[in-house]
């Protein structure tokens, strides 16, 4: 009987044991993820900073906060008698004066006057460039401190709490139904981690889905279309190559497998435990169509089923706070965020006459009478009571800030095989405000592709991409550029190599779309022509002498044009068999072919072909129309009209002419590219970034003209 009962005593002191190793090894974990945070992220002392200048807001709190915070304490009193296993809500932390502040009146709705910070992706855009993250000093527990929204832009950090309570006032204030949630999130979100993530920029748009028509009701009225018949041999032959088509996709799929096996993030040991704070976006206001969760980390927007959100324990803005009351073990694609269901939120401040919640299941537990009356009273008195306004000074930002934006000017992402960086404008001489570096492998050795964006150039420049294995470069520019270039593409700035050139054809008087050239060849696309020109093609030879081209005129050794070929579209205003389809000079053979449109109902088209008399026979339908010119025709159908050898004559003096032409107009384009490249060599050489007249802090002259006024 003793050892029975020492046996029961020993019992209850291994489990004590085991609790408590549990939870040393449950402090190890946490001690050794927050030794594993990147060492690239300062640790900054906020006791060092100094609240001797703020407002007496920040450090005295209003008889209405103060009453406020009775009730904040009154109403965690309760959560804590009804939810024991949950864990204190966030409800009052103290600001940067060591004052509790409840949490809402931390919120400060600001609309400032800024164009990209009206909609939320620039707000959001915003926030995550400007401040620079700091990890909550414990992975699992909210943080005791709120720092006010204009200390945390003042010193340009905070973690995942100040991030949200920011932009949480930003998008209240440009009009959206927005709240700052306190919950939990995967470890690549509260990290930022973002090594194993697909950088946006490389993310292909999603096809939009055209809906299906839906079947109309059977009727018998409706006409029955006959079956369509097919061979069975056909099919036969079709579900074999489907079948193949599985099976390599299949063994596409293992192969890739074994290579995203190593891509894979390895298993958190604090999976569903780490504390994360992020925004929450109600449908309905600004024209939201579906509520969505918004990282102020790195700005992006979530779905409410993304998987990476784990789980809420509550949400806030500036008028309220609810506490969820909804299971959230399978994270947050279950819940329901219609926040007036008092069954799946608890409201703290009643904005309505429906009973408490939480008092009404504290009646159910039977509280003594004269506790009643108490809480009848309080509850009255939350009932009507009415949130203080915040706290928090009036929200401001300069221009100059918002310009700068980044900490020091600058900021690198590293995502998956990729690696983004991004400068303030102007801080750069060549205008670049963003690159993107993509790689081979995991560990971003190989550079495949470098991307570069631009801005305030005066040459117009806006992007520039670079294929390192093809040796490619492609630069884009803005409208306004000289010879309305658009885009080129070349392997180098040498004249006669392989380029393409994209130009706006609405800004040139010719129409010209595209250019493409090589050592041989040089092919133009036009656009909106009257004359119906909408490519041209010419073909040269090999230069007798190889001469530098360089700080030479074109018609010195310029290339011997053999070939030129213009097609023109169809001239409804024409008979077939007199508007020109394809024109072709061939001048070494000095030959002119034309080939007309084709007729309707015909599969030929009616050509003429000039060219000099040569001793050779000709054949039955040879015309000779002088002594030294004949032509050959072809006439598919009867003609509208025959044409006379005076017609003809005319004909071949016109394209004579028009051959000379079109040969000053090869030349032409042929200088007009050298001219290009030589201004590409330039601009390159002695960079200038354009200043708008309204930038008074850069722009000297107008300063001193704005001064004098």
């Amino acid at each position: 009987m003793e050892f029975q009962d020492l046996k029961e005593e020993e019992e209850p002191r291994e489990e004590e044991l085991k609790a408590s190793a549990i939870s040393d090894d449950f402090q190890k974990k946490v001690s050794l993820e927050q030794a594993c945070i990147p060492s690239d992220i300062a640790d900054f002392d906020w006791s060092s900073i100094d609240t001797s200048q703020l407002p007496s807001s920040y450090k005295i709190n209003s008889p209405k906060e103060k009453k406020l915070l009775h009730i904040a304490d009154s109403f965690l009193q309760r959560y804590a008698h009804l939810h024991p296993d949950r864990k204190p809500l966030f409800l009052h932390p103290v600001n940067e004066c060591g004052l509790q502040k409840f949490v809402s009146t931390t919120v400060r709705p600001t609309l400032l006057p800024y164009p990209e910070l009206y909609y939320w992706d620039g707000c959001a855009s915003f926030v995550s460039d400007y401040l620079t993250m700091v990890p909550l000093k414990s992975l699992v527990t909210p943080p005791t401190s709120l720092y006010s929204p204009t200390t945390i832009l003042k010193y340009q950090r905070g973690n995942c709490f100040d991030f949200s309570v920011l932009l949480c006032s930003m998008l209240i204030g440009a009009g959206y139904d927005a709240y700052c949630v306190h919950g939990y999130a995967s470890r690549e979100i509260c990290t930022l981690d973002e090594t194993l993530e697909l950088c946006p920029l490389l993310k292909k748009p999603q096809e939009r889905q055209v809906p299906k028509e839906e079947e109309k009701s059977s009727s018998k009225y409706r006409i029955k279309f006959p079956p369509v018949r097919q061979s069975q041999f056909d099919l036969q032959q079709e579900a074999k190559k489907k079948a193949e088509a599985e099976a390599a996709q299949k063994k596409k799929e293992r192969e890739e497998g074994k290579v995203t096996e190593v891509e894979k993030p390895r298993r958190d040991r604090l999976h569903g435990l780490r504390v994360h704070a992020w925004v929450l976006v109600l449908s309905g206001k600004r024209e939201v169509p579906e509520t969505f969760f918004i990282n102020p980390f790195t700005g992006s927007s979530h779905s409410t089923k993304d998987e990476s959100f784990l789980g809420i324990e509550s949400i806030w803005n500036h008028r309220n706070y609810w506490v969820n009351t909804q299971d959230c073990r399978s994270g947050c694609k279950d819940l329901i965020f219609d926040l007036s269901n008092t069954i799946c939120w608890e409201i703290m401040l009643l904005e309505s006459k429906k009973p408490l919640q939480l008092l009404a299941d504290y009646k159910e537990n039977e509280l003594p009478d004269s506790n009643m009356d108490d809480m009848q009273e309080k509850e009255e008195e939350d009932m009507s009571f009415d949130i203080p306004p915040s706290w928090v000074a009036p929200i401001q930002l300069s221009p100059r800030e918002f310009e700068t934006r980044y900490s020091q000017g600058r900021k690198v992402i590293l995502y998956k095989k990729a690696k983004l960086e991004k400068w303030a404008p102007y801080l750069n001489r060549d205008g670049l405000v963003k690159r993107l570096t993509v790689y081979a492998d995991l560990e971003r050795t190989e550079v495949v592709e470098v991307r570069e964006w631009f801005t305030n150039r005066e040459d117009m420049l806006d992007r520039r991409e670079v294929n390192k294995q093809m040796q490619l470069t492609t630069v884009y520019f803005s409208p306004g550029r000289l010879f309305g270039l658009k885009a080129h593409t070349y392997t180098s700035l040498e004249p006669e190599t392989d380029r393409t050139m994209e130009f706006y054809s609405e800004a040139r008087a010719d129409g010209l779309q595209k250019r493409l050239e090589n050592a041989r060849e040089m092919t133009e696309y036009f656009l909106g022509r009257d004359d119906f020109l909408h490519v041209r093609h010419m073909e040269f030879g090999q230069r007798e002498k190889n001469v530098h081209l360089a700080g030479t005129s074109t018609d010195t050794n310029s290339r011997p044009i053999t070939e030129i070929k213009e097609c023109f579209h169809r001239n409804v205003k024409k008979p077939a068999d007199e508007d020109v389809a394809e024109r072709t000079f061939l001048i070494k053979e000095e030959r002119i072919q034309l080939t007309y449109h084709l007729k309707d109902y015909y599969i030929t088209a009616s050509t003429k072909e000039f060219f000099k008399a040569t001793k050779r026979n000709r054949k039955r339908n040879e015309i000779s129309v002088t002594p030294e010119i004949s032509c050959f025709t072809y006439q598919a159908g009867p003609a509208e009209k025959e044409l006379s050898l005076f017609h003809l004559y005319d004909l071949l003096q016109e394209l004579k002419e028009e051959e000379k032409r079109l040969k000053r107009q090869v030349r032409q384009s042929e200088a007009e590219v050298l001219d290009i490249l030589k201004i590409c060599e330039d601009e390159e050489a002695t960079v200038k970034l354009s200043v708008s007249t309204y930038n008074t802090g850069r722009n000297e002259k107008r300063r001193q003209q704005y001064e004098v006024m």
